[in-house]
C-alpha cells in the first residue's frame, strides 16, 4: 500500500531531534515545509505559511513559548490544523489533547510510530 506524502511542519527545539525528524521524514517521502525551534517562532511561521501543513510534529518544552501555548494559537488561526503533541512530559496529554491536539507521542518513541502516526492523518 502505498501512502500518500504528507506537508509536515516540524516544532522542534533541539537541533538533533529536529534534524532527525527532517531526514526520516524527507527520507520517507514526506515534505516538510518548515521548522521551528520554539513556539514563538512556530505561531509566526504558521501565520505566514503560504501553504498550510497537512500535519504538525509539535515538542511541548521549548524556550519562549511552549508547544501548547503555540499549539493553540496556531489553532485559533486554523481550527483545521492537525497537530501531533510529542513530549516526555506525559502530564500534557489531557492539555494538548483538549486543545485540539489530534494525537500525543510520548518520548522517546520509535520511528515507525512516528511516521504512522503522520501516515494516518
Amino acid at each position: 500500500m502505498t501512502v500518500a506524502a504528507k506537508k509536515v511542519f516540524v516544532v522542534e527545539d533541539e537541533t538533533d531531534l529536529l534534524d532527525l525528524y527532517i531526514e526520516i521524514l524527507e527520507l520517507e517521502g514526506h515534505e516538510v515545509l518548515c521548522s521551528a525551534r520554539n513556539g514563538e517562532d512556530a505561531v509566526e511561521s504558521f501565520r505566514n505559511m503560504q501553504e498550510r501543513p497537512d500535519v504538525i510534529l509539535m515538542d511541548h518544552r521549548m524556550p519562549i513559548k511552549n508547544g501548547l501555548e503555540a499549539a493553540k494559537e496556531i489553532l485559533s488561526i486554523d481550527p483545521g490544523a492537525k497537530v501531533i503533541f510529542a513530549s516526555a512530559d506525559q502530564s500534557v496529554e489531557e492539555d494538548a489533547k483538549n486543545i485540539g491536539a489530534v494525537r500525543f507521542m510520548k518520548k522517546p518513541f520509535d520511528i515507525a510510530s512516528l511516521l504512522d502516526s503522520i501516515e494516518s492523518i
